[in-house]
């Protein structure tokens, strides 16, 4: 049984069987003209999995960094078994055995996985010198818990966002936590990687390690989650076993309504406008990251492209966006063969990226929300040698109204946005371009599910105004729901392509495995073309 206090479902005290290892009571966090949090409750049990949930700027976060020391709450308190404990610092939490998994991943670039795993805890002979070799094993033994094909002594710059998440998951699994903040750790994560990360989560548990676990995956809280909390606009809005709720309870407890359906809008396409062949990208050490790959897109077509981390489905569209020079092949663009390869040529032709990585290649974070929407289309601006600032206001507007995106004033720093904000304001760049082809690297990683809800309504609107638009994702059902076409990749390779009417969960996961090219029948029509019959 579950009471209601306040408008706030908590259980009642004598069904709480399990333990509460930490608690945070009444916690308020106040920065210059915001709430952040209010009077925030939050109880964490002792070797199960609390699920954190809320929109973005809910507040999640914020209490999560309150709880491992990377900001102090402007009141409220924390107890640790029961007892009042001051963290001030991250080393405070680390003592205290609470570590933390970003969301925003907090690696060095320049640096070994190995170097990353140890920052500042580095295992020494004697007291003096960094035994590498027994900080190697330990990676290399944590990368195999993780089944990971990562190498010890890679540099954490040259490895995809996704395999980056791998080890910052491991970075904190070697500090053998009491408590382990997760924040956001499958948002860039395919179904496999997720279900190693949840044994290894199981494994954390049959330990009597607490998991605070924050996503925006609501089928992974439903499989993982034992207790939820969720936050609303910086309060606390309830508290419930996962046994007793649903997926429809969540949503609505979060955004106040029921869930809206992720549904591609049914329409007509029309004739081709992207086309490729045998598109080759050559991988470091030998063999291939794209291998011959050939494709097309129609006007107004919603491309999906699936694949596991690592088979090439980021490195495909940062190739048509002449991120990779290196690349071989030929495309086409309405019919005209694309000879130029550089970033701003692309952009000048129609084919514009919306990066996987917000943070580090989307947005210039000391920028205003204004500056990074225009900062794509500036010389669309410039009268004689002067940017004409009217001109780039009414555009700014247009593009706020449009997406509804929602900030106070244009001028405020981006940081300050929530992460589905700021995704509005990476596509509003794009589309200030005036692009033909949208090309969209897991678009909604790391943001909620309202926000998710209007970034599939945006794909639909621009597909209905004649936008070609290929986009790729990890959330296989996201693939399913928006996509009028499906291409899956392996190893570099297509190796299904589906309709919406032949796709479904087990036909695209099978297509994962296969380990050669599936063979279609082809009609020439004319030299340099042929259509794929699907």
């Amino acid at each position: 049984m579950f009471a209601t206090i306040a408008g706030v479902a908590l259980p009642q005290e004598d069904d709480r069987h399990d333990e509460i290892i930490l608690q945070a009571r009444q916690i308020s966090k106040v920065y210059p003209g915001t709430v952040a949090l209010d009077k925030v409750d939050f109880n964490v049990y002792q070797g199960k999995v609390n699920v954190l949930v809320g929109e973005n700027g809910a507040g999640k976060s914020t209490l999560m960094k309150i709880i491992a020391g990377i900001e102090q709450a402007s009141e409220g308190q924390l107890l640790l078994d029961g007892e009042e404990i001051q963290i001030r610092s991250i080393a405070d939490a680390e003592r205290h055995g609470i570590g933390i998994i970003h969301q925003e991943l907090n690696l060095f670039a320049n640096l070994s996985v190995t170097e990353n795993i140890f920052m500042a805890r580095e295992i020494k002979k004697n007291g003096l010198v960094i035994d590498q070799a027994a900080q190697r094993e330990q990676t290399r033994r944590l990368l195999e818990r993780l089944q990971q094909p990562i190498l010890p002594d890679d540099l954490v710059g040259d490895l995809r966002i996704g395999q980056q998440q791998i080890v910052e998951i491991a970075k904190a699994l070697a500090q053998e936590k009491r408590i382990l903040i997760m924040d956001e750790p499958t948002s860039a994560l395919s179904n496999a990687e997720v279900e190693i990360l949840f044994g290894v989560i199981d494994d954390l548990k049959a330990q009597g390690v607490s998991i605070v676990y924050i996503s925006h995956r609501l089928n992974e809280i439903m499989q993982i989650g034992d207790y939820v909390t969720v936050l609303r606009d910086g309060h606390l809005r309830a508290e419930m076993r996962i046994a007793e709720i649903d997926v429809d309870w969540i949503v609505e407890q979060m955004v106040g309504r029921k869930a809206a359906q992720m549904q591609r809008r049914g329409q007509e396409v029309g004739d081709e406008i992207l086309r490729v062949e045998e598109m080759t990208l050559p991988r470091l050490g030998g063999g291939y990251t794209l291998d011959h790959v050939s494709f097309s897109l129609k006007r107004g077509e919603i491309l999906g492209i699936y694949g596991l981390m690592g088979c090439g489905r980021s490195e495909l569209l940062e190739t048509l966006s002449g991120l990779r020079p290196e690349t071989s092949g030929r495309c086409w663009l309405e019919g005209q063969e694309i000879k130029k390869s550089a970033v701003t040529d692309r952009i000048d032709l129609g084919l514009v990226l919306i990066p996987e990585d917000r943070q580090r290649s989307g947005l210039v974070q000391t920028m205003s929300v204004a500056d990074n929407m225009l900062l794509a289309s500036l010389k669309k601006y410039v009268t004689a040698f002067f940017l004409s600032r009217n001109k780039e206001e009414d555009n700014v507007k247009a593009m706020v109204k449009e997406l509804s995106l929602k900030v106070a004033d244009p001028a405020q720093i981006i940081t300050s946005l929530s992460g589905g904000n700021q995704q509005k304001v990476i596509v509003a760049k794009g589309l200030l371009t005036e692009p033909k082809v949208l090309l969209m690297d897991d678009p909604t990683r790391g943001i909620d599910v309202g926000a998710k809800a209007e970034m599939f309504e945006i794909m639909n609107r621009l597909a209905a105004q004649g936008l070609g638009i290929i986009f790729n994702s990890s959330d296989l059902k996201e693939i399913l729901g928006m996509s009028d076409r499906i291409l899956v990749m392996s190893k570099g390779r297509i190796t299904g392509e589906f309709t919406r009417e032949t796709a479904t969960e087990a036909a695209l996961v099978a297509a994962t495995a296969v380990g050669h090219t599936i063979k279609k029948p082809e009609v020439q029509n004319e030299p340099g073309r042929h259509i794929r019959q699907s």
